[in-house]
């Protein structure tokens, strides 16, 4: 009779322990706003202004006290992004294109087509389309303009190509079905993503 009460005490005490540590680790009245938290609205991002299978897009914000200087450093800040994310996949692509063409030193080859996209991309930029913008005035008088822009990807291998075709010592060696393979196997990584 004694193990049973000392049994029956002990689950008392257990489950009052239980009880009160559920209770005193949350505090339910705290919300977000009674702790000082403000929600931030992110304009022109999220996953419809993401790289996808069939468009480069880069979002930024850029901040002046001057409207315009606010607009012109978000589309600066968006196409150096976008350069970036650009870039790195026709370096994917070059480095492919290289080694499957079976140049002498696929660093030569990976040079032209490196130099070959930076001239392509620097071109292209100035035809991305803007496909978000907002401009908000903060307390201090501050514009904040956010911007998303987007490039065909398409359009990038079309260019591409064109490129290529100039260049004496890859056009000879060129193919251009296995490039735009290449190409469309690493635009299609970004829709899994």
């Amino acid at each position: 009779m004694k193990n049973i009460l000392h049994t029956i005490a002990l689950i008392g005490a257990t489950t009052a322990l239980v009880l009160s540590g559920c209770k005193g680790g949350k505090d339910t009245s705290s919300t977000p706003e009674t702790r000082g938290e403000v929600r931030i609205v992110e304009y022109c991002s999220g996953p419809e202004f993401l790289t996808n299978g069939e468009y480069f897009r880069a979002s930024a914000t850029g901040t002046s006290p001057q409207r315009e200087i606010a607009k012109k450093i978000a589309r600066q800040n968006a196409e150096a992004t976008l350069a970036r994310a650009v870039e790195a996949t026709v370096e994917i692509v070059a480095e492919n294109q290289a080694t499957q063409l079976g140049f002498g030193t696929t660093e030569e080859a990976t040079s032209k087509f490196n130099e070959l996209s930076r001239t392509i991309v620097n071109k292209k930029l100035t035809g991305a389309i803007t496909i978000c913008q907002e401009l908000t005035l903060t307390e201090d008088k501050k514009y904040i303009a956010y911007l998303a822009i987007e490039l065909s990807g398409g359009e990038l291998a079309n260019a591409y190509v064109q490129g290529l075709k100039q260049e004496e010592r890859i056009r000879a060696e060129y193919n251009y079905d296995q490039f735009k393979e290449t190409f469309e196997e690493v635009m299609s990584n970004y829709r899994e993503q």
